[in-house]
């Protein structure tokens, strides 16, 4: 389940982070819809509708929420799987910068939980909570990112999806874009936020 947390912090710390590599283009995203919001305090919804999600969140917290340049990061999940996941799971990462796709990566899940002391099979039924600290850079440019982290079982079985968009304006104003929560944070001007992408 701690899947969970390394999929919620890459997703989220490399949105914020937005390393300058291109890898193509990411797939077209839904507009907002709040009934597909994350529980907690966050920007992140499913991609679709998670009820055949094999990974169900009960909640992830970030503090800051938003996230903000040059500030610790704290991730809070809790979550439960429904089947064990076995070696051979999958993260697709996708991080646009505007429209320009700045990252699109393929990571093995189980390789990656080792970087938590996990290991695979992680197992169902046992709900897990995990906090996670991601340093964020002092500098971001300013810009819309929209970040997708698509999770897969060995068959390509829907273990959970999850995107979010946060707009960094310049002077260190954030706005969350979309989700539940929407405010105008720190430097940005009153009405700027938009939803949808």
């Amino acid at each position: 389940m701690k899947l969970l947390a390394l999929a919620t912090s890459s997703l989220l710390a490399t949105a914020v982070a937005a390393r300058a590599t291109l890898f193509g283009s990411a797939p077209a995203l839904a507009p907002w819809d709040d009934a597909l919001n994350v529980p907690g305090a966050n920007p992140l919804q499913h991609c679709k509708d998670p009820k055949d999600d094999i990974l169900t969140l009960t909640s992830v917290d970030l503090d800051p929420n938003p996230p903000k340049a040059g500030t610790p990061l704290k991730i809070s999940a809790k979550g439960t799987l429904t089947q064990d996941i076995e070696a051979g799971a999958k993260i697709h990462l996708s991080v646009k910068y505007g429209l320009i796709t700045i990252i699109r990566q393929t990571a093995d899940l189980c390789d990656t939980v080792q970087k938590v002391d996990l290991e695979c099979p992680l197992k169902k039924d046992n709900e897990t909570a995990l906090v996670k600290e991601v340093d964020l850079p002092n500098q971001i440019p300013p810009g819309k990112y929209t970040v997708l982290a698509d999770v897969v079982t060995k068959d390509d079985e829907k273990i959970t999806c999850l995107t979010a968009t946060v707009e960094f304006k310049r002077g260190g104003g954030v706005v969350v874009v979309g989700g539940k929560g929407q405010e105008v944070l720190e430097g940005a001007e009153e009405g700027e936020w938009k939803q949808g992408l």
